[in-house]
Formats: C-alpha cells, structure tokens, sequence
C-alpha cells in the first residue's frame, strides 16, 4: 500500500516490479460535493488519484512492457459518470472523462507497441464506496429507476469484463471504453 499521490514512492514500488503483462488501474476517490461547494484539496486528491496514478502508473508498465517487447493489455477502472452528469459528482465526473480520454491517447500510442488499452464504465458497484456514497434509498432509488436492469453492478460483472479485455478473446480491441451500467445511459 503506498500513496498513489505521491511520484517518488510510486516510482520505486512500481518500478521495482514486474516484469508486467497486464495492468488494471482501479484505484479512485469520491468525493461528493456539489460544484459551487467544491474545494481545492478534493479537486486535488481526485486528480491525482483518479487520473494522475493512473498516467504515471501506466507510464512506469508501459515502459517495462516496451523494453521488454511484450505484447500486453492495460484496463482502467471509469465510470458511468464520465458519460452523464451526476449531482454532487462535478470533480469525480470530470476526472473519470478525463480517465477515457487518456485512455484513448494511450490505445493509439502503445498500440505500435502491441500494447492494448481500454476502459470499463460500471454503473454503481457495491464496493465500500460505493455503499457508502449510495447508502440513502431515496438517492439510491432515483438512480436505479434510470437503470432498465433495475439493479447495481455487483463486484463480478466488473471483474469478468476486465477479463476479457485483458485476455486474447479481445485482442482486436483497444480505445474502447465498455459499459457495464445495466443499460443506464440508453435511457
């Protein structure tokens, strides 16, 4: 466990690893507040979590993966969010829009390097921050109303779907970003 935050100690954790096939960028912070309310240490926290740790993380693979030769697959953890605004989501939203633009910028240029990268986009999945920021019925219900599956993404359907972008089932696969919302941004 170290600071995603900070550079040096990312550098040296990462960077002592490896060799490295696969990477999953999944870490990330909610900080709920509405956009007139929002603070700058938020701000901060969320961008260099959300979108900083994922860019030098990648950084730091990509390179070993390149020097190595390996052909290899990066998936990066966003969200339904980075799609549609939410109330009370205006940083969160925007660093996971951010997260899949990188992401797309990353796919074309590893991609001459065999190295693919794409996105899943769940829903509300029931992790501890997702119960926590989803706890309240009346702010659950409205969001699960939008969902025609009626239901969140339980840990599982995140999981199998970074499977398959990490495995040859999608090796023609990259700069995409996969849905995992039970239908939420069809309504």
């Amino acid at each position: 466990c170290l600071d995603l935050a900070d550079w040096e100690a990312v550098e040296a954790a990462v960077g002592a690893a490896g060799p490295f096939e696969l990477l999953v960028n999944n870490a990330a912070v909610a900080e709920l507040q509405s956009f007139l309310e929002v603070t700058r240490s938020a701000l901060q926290r969320s961008l260099d979590v959300n979108f900083g740790a994922v860019l030098h993380v990648s950084q730091i693979v990509a390179r070993q993966m390149i020097a190595q030769g390996v052909a290899g697959a990066i998936v990066n953890v966003s969200s339904q969010a980075s799609k549609r605004a939410l109330r009370d989501h205006a940083v969160y939203c925007s660093t996971k829009s951010a997260l899949d633009m990188l992401s797309k910028v990353m796919a074309m240029e590893l991609g001459p390097h065999k190295i693919r990268v794409n996105t899943v986009n769940p829903t509300v999945v029931m992790t501890d921050m997702g119960r926590i920021n989803w706890s309240d019925p009346q702010k659950s219900a409205a969001m699960i109303n939008r969902i025609p599956l009626g239901k969140f993404a339980e840990v599982d359907d995140v999981v199998n779907s970074i499977l398959f972008l990490l495995s040859d089932k999608s090796a023609m696969t990259t700069g995409s970003s996969l849905m995992i919302d039970g239908g939420f941004l069809v309504s």
